[in-house]
């Protein structure tokens, strides 16, 4: 079958939304590290809606710091990709033609330097994952220790982080006596902008203290909240799609429908006018990414670890469980709702409302093996901020430390089943001794567990309240089953 490609696009002109503009006659003023699917349904969908109405320049150049995939599957398509939107009444065809080309970190570390040292290149963004910013999650420092860090340092023309061609390419405009670009990320942290310039200067001042000072006074890092449900795709998702369209997509991508984009207004160079696309451009992002971050992320990763010990593949699999979906809304009404701040004219019981009908959209294969990834990067700002703050105002915490003894019972690397689960975690392998040492011992497993400091902050890990009712919670799951053990907690 062949492939999508720029000589064929006018074959879909009745399947599907095709970009309007002269692609050719664009230049890029975006450089994307880390151009995964979100990225690809998210950033570069809403920068495609600008193009599509006139916007000049904008074009992105996405890099992958690890793998060549996209790159292999966006060259033959001369970066043409479609975003699949499914929801509950069905399917929207978009190719996109935002992405202008794709660099590949690995294969050419100059070659990226060199073009997010272009005058040009106005902003640089990031989709890396929480593990991409190399930092320690419990104190938000620069992990100086972490091997990219190190051979970064030492090799500063062939970087292999993030933070390393940020670095790299900023020191690269200051002495050429250009300006600087805006470093915006669009990653799941809470406060993701000032998380990312702190260990930017922290590496910074490693690096080149007059760098360091530089940046301070010339560089800006917008935080963002960003919000779109993007599962992994499938080979047979691209299989199907090939049948809808008589085209093969390699870097097809699958979204919902909804999508939200809140970014903080602090550029210190020209931007895309994203507003005009249906993004949001506030002043403070802060409300919105707390409340998003705790409500559906948190709510994301209780389902995906409850979803997966009680053998479910798909999230919508998981709310078609009466107990897990009344789980889910407890969990939301209970504790977690009770510990953000509701932006101004925002109706929260809505968005919560909204929130379980988005998770049990069927269009949508939403692996909770996928969103488990990564748990020990990922609770603290979805889980722990949220037990530190009800343990603050005497709040309840029973489902949060249900949630902490799902992650924990997943993380001991065996189903309810007895099969092998494969725990994709960068302390994957801390985690599992720590179980192995204590197995049997619910409250000792508990007790190693909240002591590693990369995860748990000190008010979480002294907390007797914390310890109690999460290996009460692990006990109950590994000698009933989870849902068996919610079940009887709801009666």
């Amino acid at each position: 079958m062949q492939r999508l490609n720029k000589n064929n696009l006018g074959a879909l002109a009745n399947v599907a939304s095709l970009p309007n503009y002269d692609r050719d006659a664009q230049q890029a003023g975006i450089v994307h590290l880390g151009i995964g699917a979100f990225h690809r349904a998210h950033q570069a969908w809403y920068t495609e809606a600008l193009l599509n109405k006139g916007a000049q320049n904008w074009q992105i150049i996405g890099a992958s710091l690890r793998s060549p995939t996209v790159k292999n599957q966006l060259a033959e398509q001369d970066g043409l990709y479609t975003v699949v939107e499914r929801g509950p009444e069905g399917e929207k065809f978009q190719v996109i033609g935002a992405v202008k080309d794709v660099l590949v970190g690995p294969e050419s570390p100059a070659a990226l330097l060199e073009v997010m040292s272009k005058p040009e290149i106005k902003i640089v963004s990031l989709t890396v994952t929480e593990k991409g910013y190399c930092h320690d999650p419990a104190t938000g420092n620069l992990n100086e220790s972490h091997p990219d860090i190190v051979h970064d340092l030492e090799n500063p023309e062939a970087p292999k982080s993030a933070i390393g061609y940020i670095v790299g390419a900023l020191n690269a405009r200051r002495k050429a006596g250009g300006t600087s670009f805006t470093v915006l990320s669009c990653d799941n942290l809470p406060n993701n902008g000032e998380v990312l310039e702190k260990v930017v200067l922290q590496y910074a001042d490693k690096f080149d203290t007059e760098l360091a000072a530089w940046i301070r006074a010339n560089t800006t890092f917008p935080c963002t909240m960003i919000d779109r449900i993007v599962p992994a795709t499938t080979d047979a998702d691209r299989g199907e799609l090939e049948g809808k369209l008589g085209l093969r997509d390699e870097g097809m991508v699958l979204a919902e429908p909804f999508s939200q984009w809140v970014i903080e207004d602090n550029f210190c160079s020209d931007r895309p006018a994203w507003e005009d696309a249906g993004a949001l451009l506030v002043d403070e992002v802060h409300a919105y990414e707390i409340m998003k971050l705790r409500l559906l992320n948190g709510s994301h990763s209780l389902l995906a670890y409850t979803g997966y010990l009680a053998g479910f593949d798909y999230v919508s699999e998981v709310m078609r469980e009466p107990v897990l979906a009344r789980l889910c809304q407890e969990f939301m009404d209970r504790e977690v709702g009770q510990t953000v701040q509701v932006p101004t004219g925002f109706d929260m019981e809505e968005y919560k409302v909204q929130l379980r009908e988005r998770f049990a959209n069927p269009g949508l294969k939403h692996r909770t093996w996928q969103i488990a990834m990564d748990g020990s990067q990922k609770i603290p700002q979805r889980w722990l901020q949220t037990l530190a703050a009800q343990l603050d105002g005497e709040g309840n915490i029973d489902y949060l430390c249900l949630a902490l003894a799902a992650w924990i019972r997943y993380v001991s690397g065996v189903d309810e089943r007895g099969q092998p689960i494969d725990v994709q975690d960068p302390l994957a392998a801390e985690l599992k001794s720590l179980v192995d040492a204590n197995r049997g011992d619910a409250a000792a497993i508990v007790t190693a567990v909240l002591g590693v400091k990369a995860v748990f902050p000190q008010a979480v890990a002294a907390s007797e309240k914390v310890h109690a009712a999460t290996a009460d919670w692990l006990a109950r799951i590994s000698e009933q089953g989870v849902l068996a053990a919610v079940k009887a907690a709801q009666q």
